[in-house]
């Protein structure tokens, strides 16, 4: 999909996230400012109903819950280990949907029915 505007991103989201399984595990790849917080926006949005300006990025906490969806964005977590001592792996199984930014760098904990999703920056203002 291309998209052309970060409102356009959010509606992706929305559409994505009023279809998903309740136990859905999403990771998301791109780098900074592709536009994966925007996109996780609409999820929530699409499962939760909460509005997307109502959800941040949980870069510096790591983790930020929205009733059934959790939003990690792993930029700051240096390992697997790390992730693992902070207990993040019990919410793969706390019934909520997971979105997962920067999961690479827990790849052997992903399960293999996780979803992927890439973004890329195609100019300033579109992403594919």
């Amino acid at each position: 999909m291309i998209s052309r505007s970060p409102e356009e991103t959010i509606a992706y989201g929305v559409q994505l996230g009023s279809s998903l399984p309740p136990h859905a595990i999403l990771c998301f790849f791109g780098d900074l400012g592709a536009g994966k917080t925007t996109f996780i926006k609409g999820i929530v949005e699409g499962v939760t109903k909460i509005s997307s300006h109502d959800v941040t990025s949980p870069t510096f906490v790591y983790l930020n819950v929205y009733d059934t969806v959790y939003h990690f964005d792993l930029y700051r977590i240096h390992d697997l280990n790390e992730f693992l001592s902070l207990g993040f792996e019990e919410y793969f199984f706390a019934g909520g949907i997971c979105c997962i930014e920067w999961s690479e760098k827990i790849a052997p904990l992903i399960p293999s029915h996780a979803l992927k999703v890439s973004l890329s920056h195609l100019d300033s203002t579109t992403r594919l």
